[in-house]
């Protein structure tokens, strides 16, 4: 099993490299991943630089807490947040209101109670959760106001699926179902082909064709076994249906 803190810079890396997340420092986080990959050495280094992604990491400290599981890198709850497993239905609503309330009422602003609607009793805090749900009212990425193309955004900033078709050195080309607008909710589309980076020896997996992987911006984050596939489509439906479903929809807030 790839060590939680490993795992969580192979999620983390892309929007660190582009400079929406994180310490500022995506060089030094891949560099000290591939460390601990090849020796299982000393991980603190990592550990600290995981613990200043200011999005992510209040997240794996509630779903460590909720399963009382001391470590927020444990490899389950990394798991969890970027691709899904049981320990987030072990999240109570009312522990996640709490988690959004402490962090997002100030910033959030007027628009508070339209993102306290989301919290419903399918809301669980996955990373597209936290995408779908919560970017629309409190500002796309770090900048703190829209982008352009916001619904681009939405879609290379979740966690998406694929399957690999050719495999080079530096790049893969994997077929995944893009997001796609109704004028009125978030669907997935037809699937198409796309090009993915992939992560350098010691961090990334090997790849073949016909492996399913997981995707964050333009990445390969990690190699989907069957039980991770299901996952991470099972929660994907079930934030879409949180992020659509109240008065108040996030996606045509930000899509109009």
């Amino acid at each position: 099993m790839t060590a939680g803190p490993v795992l969580f810079a192979r999620y983390a890396h892309p929007p660190h490299a582009l400079g929406y997340c994180g310490p500022g420092r995506p060089t030094e986080m891949l560099a000290q991943a591939a460390y601990v990959d090849a020796t299982g050495g000393d991980d603190r280094g990592l550990r600290q630089l995981a613990a200043g992604f200011e999005g992510a990491w209040p997240y794996l400290q509630l779903i460590a807490a909720a399963n009382g599981i001391a470590d927020p890198l444990d490899p389950r709850v990394v798991s969890a947040y970027w691709v899904g497993n049981r320990l987030l239905d072990r999240v109570l609503p009312a522990l996640l209101f709490d988690s959004m309330e402490s962090r997002f009422r100030s910033r959030a602003g007027g628009s508070w109670w339209k993102l306290a609607e989301v919290v419903s009793l399918e809301a669980v805090p996955h990373h597209n959760f936290h995408v779908f749900a919560v970017y629309p009212w409190v500002g796309l990425l770090r900048s703190g106001r829209l982008v352009d193309e916001p619904l681009r955004v939405l879609d290379r900033c979740r966690i998406r699926w694929g399957q690999v078709t050719e495999v080079d050195e530096a790049l893969v080309q994997v077929i995944s179902r893009p997001l796609a607008y109704d004028g009125h909710h978030l669907t997935l589309g037809a699937p198409v082909s796309e090009a993915a980076a992939r992560h350098p020896d010691g961090v990334g997996p090997h790849l073949q064709a016909g492996d399913w992987v997981s995707l964050h911006w333009d990445w390969v984050c990690d190699r989907l076994d069957g039980r991770g596939l299901a996952a991470l489509q099972h929660y994907t439906d079930r934030t879409l249906r949180v992020a659509n479903t109240p008065e108040h929809p996030a996606p045509a807030s930000l899509l109009g």
